[in-house]
């Protein structure tokens, strides 16, 4: 077979001597198999980040950081240079989630290269030899399937005691080989600690699997291990050897309200005695200041209302203006007939 583009540097460079088939195409990457120094190995070519599918990359990638501050900003803000790094850092989640990984005993392929956006790793067989098949592509029984389950969950359970959650573990990304399965694609590994959406991602994971093998084990549609795995690594219990049953039910437990309202006052208490910081002390002073000329206010105002309730007490009255035009006509008509006024005539 020719050689790909993206795999020429490492053939140049003397890492890969031939390329002998592709083996898988996906979302995020390219899969060939390939000889290098002497042994089938496989050569995982990602993908353009412009030539991809995969969506939502933020909701994995959120709690990854890097220690240059100027990087971090550049990925922040989305320029070129930010989105070339976030592209990097991308890739080399699953390269340093391998080595993690086989350092915490799962498993996973062996890393063998990584440049050039090429990794090179371990080719997972099967019993005869040849390059192994995932999940998808076998039939099982019911008891070889809850076999497969028992053991990727303890595989996961080993993970999430590493820190890591798969992200998108499915029927596609386990092989079936020879010694058991073997988990693959781990891109989309997320910080378990520092991933709000970790806990989301992880529920999903696992609900994926007991799903897929429930066609042949029926009863493990109906398992709850994601939630009685996720609840024991909240509450510090988790180890790679708990024991787990599968059944999972919510704690009910009514909240003490009474020591939560003292633990605030104790807290308030305990901020009042603290002496002021200069920043603190002169936020006081503007308040203190602010409230003064809000009061000042308040007396201008209200003096302004008396002193127009005191004026409209002076003025007369509407009715003895209207009676007082009355009274000058009536003393008119009395000047005029003597100063009586007329006498009613007596027949």
């Amino acid at each position: 077979m020719h050689f790909p583009d993206p795999l020429l540097p490492l053939f140049h460079d003397g890492i890969i001597q031939e390329v002998i088939r592709p083996l898988m195409a996906g979302k995020e990457a390219s899969v060939y198999l390939v000889r290098a120094k002497d042994e089938l190995c496989v050569a995982k070519v990602y993908k353009d980040a412009k030539n991809r599918s995969f969506r939502q990359r933020s909701a994995y990638s959120e709690g990854r950081t890097v220690r240059n501050t100027r990087q971090q900003r550049a990925m922040a803000k989305g320029s070129r240079y930010g989105k070339a790094l976030l592209e990097e850092a991308w890739q080399n989640a699953e390269v340093d989630a391998l080595y993690q990984l086989h350092a915490a005993g799962v498993r996973v392929p062996t890393p063998m290269y990584y440049g050039d956006n090429v990794l090179l790793m371990e080719l997972i067989t099967d019993e005869a030899g040849e390059p192994a098949p995932r999940l998808w592509d076998v039939q099982l029984s019911s008891a070889e399937a809850k076999r497969v389950h028992t053991y990727i969950i303890r595989q996961v359970v080993r993970m999430l005691c590493a820190g890591m959650v798969h992200g998108d573990l499915s029927e596609y990304n386990v092989l079936m080989s020879g010694d058991g399965p073997v988990i693959i694609d781990l891109p989309q590994m997320t910080d378990a600690a520092h991933n709000r959406n970790s806990e989301r991602i992880f529920l999903r994971d696992v609900r994926n699997l007991a799903q897929y093998l429930g066609r042949f084990s029926p009863p493990l549609l109906h398992s709850q291990y994601g939630k009685e795995i996720w609840g024991l690594y909240q509450g510090g219990q988790l180890q790679p050897d708990s024991e787990l049953t599968g059944r999972w039910k919510r704690k009910r437990q009514q909240a003490d309200t009474e020591s939560l309202i003292a633990e605030i006052h104790a807290s308030a208490a305990e901020a009042q005695d603290r002496p002021l910081s200069s920043y603190q002390q002169k936020k006081q002073r503007k308040l203190a200041e602010a409230k003064a000329e809000a009061d000042k206010a308040l007396e201008r105002a209200a003096r302004r209302a008396e002193q127009k309730a005191a004026q409209e007490a002076k003025r007369p009255s509407d009715a003895a203006q209207a009676e007082k035009p009355r009274r000058r006509r009536r003393r008119r008509r009395r000047r005029r007939g003597g100063g009586q006024g007329d006498a009613p005539s007596k027949n």
